[in-house]
């Protein structure tokens, strides 16, 4: 079905190829997003906010990878879907493009729950696409909602019985031995609700060296407690017992064999495993005195254990405790004659990881312990935001919030004296926009903002070679302008036009030490940066049966000020991001459950490292999936549906390694693969 933007048009369901459906009119919804805090109708957002549906996430799609549901988002990024070990790499807008793993710079939260730790690194291996009902994606800096870390908002939301109460079994198999398996049960028993997933997912992998074993389950349970009142009570268990890590390329070993791992990746078994639970229990309250409350807790514990490819300092291990709460106090009110809505509220986080370090050499494997110590840092936050509508058309939206980070390192790893260390950070941000509804379903905004966002634990890393912080990185700081049109028109398009500009102090950007036994990975401050582009996304409803789709992003991603013992980088590209992207879909949607969806996906040329001397040439892409549904009688529905990727079979890099050393960068992806999956219903 449709990728549905914040300023989509969100069609009336279900529309078929009938005669009777194609005599419907085509009429927009009211829709709320709620990743804003501050929950806001469609066109009344002063920002650039994103909206896939559940149909765009699940609709012959693996539900394995991130980038499969974000495609379509302008000014949204992702690389590394091949390497399960180092997780895939989010930008938006290009904050985040600097991670080698995991994410950096953007906000995730799943139901509630912040995956983004205090420290500013989140991971995207928890995150359950079997479940997952809507995804919300803020573009642009965003501190002033959620503090550290805030290039952008990844909010993803999980089905919690109410609108999906049946049962469903599914199978899926494909190319270089995939192999998947779920099993999910939603429904409702009184003032009790419930939805439960578990998958299990076993693939062998493009490249050798590439297996991974993943299962995961995601349940929510709802309890209504009458008088508008709600408690909700989450667990998301996942066990990954294996993803192994082929590593990086030099072009030579490229050219000799796209599906070989590098060989320390062989020779040290590179790879990691991984065991995590997350318990949340969320209380709402809709009638608390003239306005709404809503309070929330979690707690995380994570069993991490990697083996990166070097030789070295290489064997990482840690045990992760993350708590938290956040109380949020929602009213509306009139301010004399204007009405006024607005948020208020408090959140706090704190994250102990236990870490150890090991030498490991290809002949002896696992040695001496080379580290060993308790990192923990704590995050507090108090905002307010609110929206005063001037007029029935203008709304004025204000926002601010003061953010405190603690880090903090006991060094228990005597043999190179006491490394321990700590730094606090104090950081203010705000928020202001206008919003201009200048037709029912058409919406001007401009808006401004500032955020900021620390180092984490693993970019704190010394490079004079001992323990405790690097005391030359600094948190980067952002302010970002921006424009923007939306609205959709009574024949079926519809339009979402960003423009921006986001001036960037302190870039935080990694490099490696030439000659580095470990080549491990450091990071330094890179003066100041630029990021100014344009996003465009246009949908048009043909018919009741076709939909084409089309997002595209123009930016310039560079730094200002640059200057380093190489030379001076000022003016060059920021690496690891492509300037220029530009996605297609067309879907029919037959009668029922029958449909096709073909996918064009242009991703522009890159730069591997700070001085621009490695380049990663531009692509094309083409996509196909389709599928059918039949009824077996009474409820039963039994689905069934094939995708091929990269149907031309394009050589093209799944992921740039940044300023690796000895010419390290290129993570070579798949050419032609399908896959083929049932789902039965009841």
């Amino acid at each position: 079905m449709t990728h549905r933007y914040l300023s989509a048009s969100l069609l009336l369901g279900a529309l078929s190829a009938s005669g009777a459906a194609f005599a419907q009119t085509i009429s927009p919804e009211v829709m709320e997003v709620t990743a804003p805090r501050l929950d806001r109708e469609l066109y009344a957002t002063p920002a650039a906010v994103s909206v896939v549906d559940r149909d765009s996430i699940a609709q012959g799609q693996q539900r394995v990878r991130l980038d499969e549901s974000l495609v379509t988002v302008p000014g949204v990024f992702l690389q590394n879907r091949d390497n399960f070990a180092q997780g895939e790499r989010l930008a938006i807008r290009g904050f985040g493009a600097r991670a080698p793993f995991g994410v950096r710079g953007v906000t995730v939260m799943t139901d509630g729950i912040p995956y983004t730790l205090p420290d500013g690194q989140a991971q995207l291996d928890a995150i359950d696409l079997d479940s997952a009902e809507r995804i919300e994606v803020i573009r642009g800096p965003s501190s002033v909602l959620y503090g550290n870390a805030a290039g952008g908002v990844l909010s993803v939301t999980t089905a919690d019985g109410r609108d999906d109460q049946k049962t469903r079994l599914g199978a899926e198999i494909g190319s270089d031995g995939y192999r998947k398996y779920r099993v999910s049960d939603g429904g409702v028993n009184g003032p009790w609700s419930h939805h439960v997933s578990v998958s299990a997912l076993n693939f062998d992998g493009y490249r050798d060296q590439s297996q991974v074993e993943k299962y995961h389950l995601n349940a929510k349970v709802r309890r209504e407690l009458g008088n508008d009142r709600a408690l909700t009570a989450i667990v998301n268990l996942l066990d990954n017992p294996r993803s192994e890590d082929p590593g990086a390329l030099q072009e030579a070993e490229v050219s000799d064999d796209r599906q070989n791992a590098a060989p320390n990746s062989l020779a040290l078994d590179a790879g990691q495993n991984v065991d995590q639970q997350v318990l949340g229990l969320q209380y709402e309250d809709l009638s608390a005195g003239p306005g709404e409350l809503y309070v929330k807790g979690f707690y995380l514990q994570r069993d991490f254990e990697q083996q990166l490819p070097y030789v070295g300092d290489s064997r990482i291990n840690y045990q992760r405790d993350y708590y938290g709460a956040s109380a949020e106090y929602h009213q509306s009110m009139m301010l004399g004659e204007l009405p006024l809505r607005y948020v208020v509220g408090v959140d706090a986080a704190r994250q102990e990881d236990d870490r150890d370090r090991h030498n490991v050499d290809a002949v002896n494997g696992v040695t001496d312990r080379a580290g060993d110590e308790m990192q923990t840092a704590t995050s507090l936050g108090l905002f307010a935001q609110g929206d005063l509508d001037l007029t029935d058309k203008l709304t004025l939206s204000l926002g601010t919030r003061y953010d405190r980070v603690d880090f903090d390192i006991d060094d228990d790893f005597g043999s190179d004296g006491d490394q321990s260390g700590e730094r606090t950070f104090r950081e203010w941000s705000g928020s202001a926009g206008l919003s201009y509804r200048y037709l029912p379903t058409h919406q001007v905004y401009v808006t401004t903002g500032t955020a900021f966002e620390t180092p984490t634990f693993s970019e704190f890393a010394n490079p004079a070679g001992v323990g405790g912080f690097n005391p030359g990185v600094e948190p980067q700081k952002s302010w970002n302008r921006e424009i923007g049109l939306r609205g959709n028109f009574d024949n079926g398009v519809d339009y979402d036009l960003a423009l921006f500009s986001i001036r960037t102090r302190n870039e935080l950007v990694p490099y490696q030490i030439e000659g580095d036994p470990n080549e491990r990975t450091y990071y330094r401050n890179a003066g100041d940066s630029s990021r100014n582009g344009i996003e465009l996304a246009l949908g048009w409803q043909m018919t009741p049966s076709w939909r084409l789709d089309s997002a595209l992003t123009l930016a310039r991603y560079e730094f200002d000020e640059y200057d380093t013992q190489d030379g001076n980088y000022g003016g060059n590209r920021i690496p690891g991001l492509p300037e220029q992207t530009w996605v297609n879909r067309l879907t029919w949607q037959g009668f029922d459950e029958r449909f096709a969806t073909l996918e064009t996906q242009y991703i522009g040329d890159m730069v591997a490292d700070d001085a621009n001397d490695v380049a990663i040439d531009d692509y094309w892409l083409v996509h196909l999936r389709a599928g059918d549904g039949w009824h077996l009688g009474g409820d039963t529905l039994l689905k069934g549906y094939v995708g091929v990727r990269n149907l031309f079979d394009r050589e093209h890099f799944a992921n740039v390694r940044l300023n690796g050393s000895y010419g390290r960068y290129y993570e070579p992806a798949p050419g032609r693969t399908v896959y083929a999956g049932m789902e039965v219903a009841f």
